[in-house]
């Protein structure tokens, strides 16, 4: 189950989850773009996908999602928080209902799911929730201080979860990711005139991310692979820029 499901990020974890074997259930509040992806993933992957139009911030939508994902598969073995939104504002010009807007939709929605889902998910041989946090979450941007703020809330939700339903087999883990080059995000970027180019400029990488660079994070999370990993966030963000030192042309000059 794919939170976000019908652009991005989410749209290509549907994708690869499928081409790996995964049935999928795609949530998100605008139909056209979920029918879409549920078309071309079982176009390209032969596997079932099945459309379910939520709003994830509101409680009565989330159950509803979990209902009809399990009524149509029978089980839930894997959630995948996706489903978010960075609105950049001054925290000066944050009144009350625009932070908790913010709030909602990064964090208590993941919530939401995760508890509706529990009770599936712990019927499950290998549950996993990966929760999509973001490099705002740990280190802060400006103009984003709601956004900031329920990102770092969710990587410490998926700490909890993954401490207090660990015992039952759940695995609960988080990536927090950095500038991806997403539909939404390209268009956020533009406001501020910044291109994927110039994105890119900002990391070790000297690129961008894209939404496959986070589903293959998402594969790692819900596989074998981290069979041993829970309660961890992992930055997928293409590497460190530091402060201060010698330039690239100066590290990389010949002696």
């Amino acid at each position: 189950m794919i939170t976000g499901g019908g652009t991005g990020i989410g749209a290509r974890t549907a994708h690869l989850l499928a081409e790996h074997g995964a049935d999928v259930v795609l949530a998100g509040r605008k139909p056209g773009p979920l029918e879409e992806t549920a078309a071309s993933v079982v176009a390209t992957t032969g596997r079932q996908a099945i459309v379910v139009p939520t709003d994830v911030r509101k409680a009565d939508d989330v159950q509803e999602l979990v209902r009809r994902a399990v009524e149509h598969y029978g089980r839930l073995d894997i959630l995948v928080n996706n489903a978010g939104g960075a609105y950049m504002f001054p925290l000066k010009d944050t009144p009350p209902d625009r932070w908790a807007n913010a709030v909602d939709l990064n964090l208590t929605s993941a919530y939401l799911c995760s508890w509706a889902a529990l009770p599936h998910l712990l019927e499950s041989p290998a549950p996993a929730i990966v929760n999509i946090s973001s490099a705002a979450g740990v280190q802060g941007v400006k103009g984003g201080a709601a956004y900031s703020a329920a990102k770092a809330g969710l990587q410490m939700f998926t700490r909890v979860a993954a401490a207090e339903w660990g015992p039952r087999g759940v695995r609960c883990n988080a990536i927090a990711v950095g500038g991806v080059a997403s539909e939404g995000a390209v268009r956020s970027w533009a406001r501020f005139g910044e291109t994927p180019e110039t994105m890119g400029g900002h990391v070790a990488l000297r690129r961008v991310g894209y939404p496959a660079d986070i589903a293959q994070g998402v594969l790692f999370f819900v596989s074998p692979m981290s069979g041993w990993v829970s309660g961890q966030t992992l930055p997928i963000d293409g590497g460190p820029i530091l402060a201060g030192g010698m330039t690239d042309e100066a590290l990389w000059a010949e002696d």
